[in-house]
Order: C-alpha cells, then sequence, then structure tokens
C-alpha cells in the first residue's frame, strides 16, 4: 500500500487546475440555486451531489489515470451489467413508461450517466492502444461492435436522446484518437443524407423506426405552432420564459403571478428546462453567464489535453469537453427550441444526483492528467 501511494499519489500541488475547479464549483453553486428556484424540497439533494461529487473529483484527481485504464475492460463489462440490471423485476424503476433507473434502497441510479466517464475511459485505453491503425476499417469495426451493445440498451429504455448524445461522444473519441479527416469527410457524407431520409421517413405516419412519443416529438419541433397545445407546449413556453426575462430576468425566485414557472407551464423545471428558469428569473446576462463557465469548462479541458503525455490522456480530456459540450448543446438547444424535445440534463446545473457525481468525477480525471507533465520530470 506504501509503494501504490509513493508510485501513484505523489504530486506536485502547483499543478493542479484551481481554474478548471473554480469554473466547476461556480457553475455548481448556479445550479444549486436554480434548483432551490425550481424545486426548493429538492435543494438539499442537489447539494448532497455537488459534495459527494466534489469528494469523488478529488480523490479521482490523486489516482494515475494510467493505473484506472488498466482495467478498462472490467469497466466495459460493469457498464454492460448496469445497464442491463434495469430489467431486473424490483430492481429497476420504471418512470412515467422508461426504464432507466437502478433502486438502490437509499438512492435511484441512472446507469446511462455513468455509461458515458466508463466509454471514455474504455475507449481512451482501447483505441490509445492501436493509434498507429487507428485508420484500419477492421480497428474501426471493432469499436463500432464494442460500443453498440452500449447504444442498443439505452435506446431499449427508451432513451433516445441519450443514445444519440454517447453515439455523438463516441465519434468524437475516435476522431480524439487520430481518426483521418479523409475519413470524416468521408462518413459526413454519407451521414448527412442519411439523417435528413432518416427524417423524412420519421414524420410518415406508420414508420418503424421510432415509438409515437417520439416521432410527435419531431412533428411538433418542425411545426411547434401546430402542436402548441401538446407536444411543443412545454417548449413554447420555455422560449416565452427566456424572452421575458429580458436583459437582467424578473429576479430570482420571484413571485411573479405571470412567471412561466410559478404557473406550472413548464414541468421538470429543474431538470430538462432549467435553463428557461435562469432565462426568466437572471435574464440574458444570467443565460451568458452559464454559457460562458460551460464554455469555460470546456476550453480547460481541452488546454488540459493538449498537454497530456499520451493519447490516453488527450482522449479523456477531449472527451470529457465532449461530452459537456455535447449535452449542454442538446439541452439549451431544446429550452429554446432549436432541437426536438429531449431529455437530457444541463451539465452542473440540473437536478440529478448521478449526473452530477458523474461530471465531478469526468473532471477528476481531467485533473489528474493535468497533474502528470511534471511527475515525471
Amino acid at each position: 500500500m506504501k509503494n501504490f501511494l509513493k508510485k501513484y499519489i505523489h504530486y506536485n500541488i502547483k499543478d493542479y487546475k484551481i481554474g478548471l475547479v473554480i469554473s466547476v464549483a461556480a457553475l455548481s453553486i448556479i445550479g444549486i440555486l436554480m434548483v432551490r428556484s425550481a424545486r426548493p424540497d429538492l435543494m438539499d439533494r442537489q447539494i448532497l451531489g455537488v459534495l459527494l461529487g466534489i469528494c469523488a473529483m478529488v480523490v479521482i484527481s490523486l489516482i494515475d489515470y494510467k493505473w484506472v485504464l488498466n482495467f478498462y475492460w472490467p469497466m466495459y463489462f460493469l457498464n454492460l451489467v448496469l445497464l442491463a440490471a434495469i430489467w431486473i423485476p424490483g430492481l429497476g424503476v420504471v418512470t412515467n413508461g422508461a426504464r432507466r433507473w437502478l433502486n438502490l434502497g437509499f438512492t435511484q441510479l441512472q446507469p446511462s450517466d455513468l455509461t458515458k466517464i466508463l466509454m471514455i475511459l474504455f475507449f481512451s485505453r482501447f483505441l490509445s492502444d492501436r493509434e498507429r491503425v487507428i485508420n484500419n476499417p477492421k480497428v474501426i469495426l471493432q469499436a463500432i461492435g464494442l460500443i453498440l451493445p452500449s447504444l442498443a440498451m439505452i435506446y431499449a429504455q427508451p432513451n433516445l436522446s441519450t443514445t444519440l448524445c454517447v453515439a455523438t461522444l463516441f465519434c468524437a473519441l475516435l476522431f480524439l484518437a487520430g481518426l483521418s479527416y479523409k475519413f470524416v469527410g468521408t462518413v459526413l457524407a454519407i451521414t448527412v443524407p442519411t439523417v435528413v431520409i432518416f427524417l423524412a421517413i420519421a414524420v410518415q405516419p406508420n414508420q418503424p423506426f421510432l415509438h409515437d412519443y417520439q416521432q410527435e416529438r419531431i412533428l411538433a419541433w418542425l411545426e411547434p405552432e401546430k402542436y402548441a397545445a401538446d407536444e411543443s407546449y412545454q417548449q413554447l413556453n420555455s422560449v416565452m420564459a427566456i424572452g421575458s426575462g429580458q436583459l437582467s430576468g424578473k429576479g430570482y425566485d420571484n413571485d411573479d403571478t405571470t412567471s412561466v414557472k410559478n404557473g406550472n407551464f413548464v414541468s421538470e423545471p429543474q431538470t430538462d428546462f432549467i435553463f428557461a428558469i435562469i432565462g426568466e428569473e437572471l435574464g440574458f446576462v444570467g443565460c451568458c453567464v452559464v454559457i460562458f463557465l460551460i464554455l469555460l469548462i470546456v476550453i480547460q479541458c481541452i488546454m488540459v489535453g493538449l498537454k497530456a503525455k499520451d493519447t490516453g490522456g488527450r482522449i479523456i480530456c477531449g472527451g470529457v469537453a465532449a461530452l459537456i459540450g455535447i449535452q449542454s448543446f442538446i439541452n439549451i438547444g431544446v429550452a429554446t427550441l432549436i432541437l426536438p424535445n429531449t431529455g437530457l440534463s444541463l451539465p452542473f446545473v440540473s437536478y440529478g444526483l448521478t449526473s452530477v457525481v458523474c461530471f465531478f468525477m469526468g473532471i477528476g480525471f481531467v485533473l489528474n492528467v493535468g497533474l502528470q507533465p511534471n511527475k515525471y520530470q
């Protein structure tokens, strides 16, 4: 044990990325305040999630990520076991027709949130081991074959939004591993027309790909006024809330009777539509502050990755940056009607114990990568 501590937990504190920690902490504090405004009864659990996340971040940041990546196959199978466990009667929890949570007795765990971090770690090792042959079709097919079981089980929950998020994250990981621009261009040339064709088919009656509610959300996104009374109701109210906040907002936790939040015109304001609450109460300035902090976190993760000693560290940092950026874009895009309605949280801001802790874990690994450059000098 003594040798382990000496070998893996001996760092120079000056290399600790305090700026990244401050940015994450500031965004998390805003999250706690906004959750309190949206659902006061959930604030204590959000604080607990942030505290647990900070503890996990600090501990993980002091453990050599290269040692952790030695267990990449156990992490891969742990992910599959957790995703499969939601189908076990009595263990899996069904809410609003979706089976996405595990009942641990004292709390609920959403395995798909943990999937994002475990997949970043797994593919960091898997792809870095194959860095010199990353453009080999066999290696790419192997990687696709390894991500497909996770995507299939998440989609079956059903959870299309997280499926798309993880799939996009996977593409980012391949790019970070050194996938050639020629291959990326070829994939885009195929993917873009495919998505257009898919959307054209998805809006047709009796289409075989989507659940009815998923199809209705796409239709409501394309024609929001036509579905203003049902599927577009929340998003239209969200846009109205953000717009009503104008420059400086109506005031934090206000009791304005015309407030979208106080009128309960948006469901789940503490999770999917928390950006609408930010816009209404803190205005354009508040929205800009949140977006700035998210961008700052993403940029700092990328900067750490650029100085990483190896490909594995670079993929971890880039993967965490991509995850935060992708999920933030989707959440804000839904709140502003840029994207169809989905169920993804805003990193570090939305309510959710599993989500908050997992994002802090991701930052912990980035911090450890940042501690490495001076470690062996």
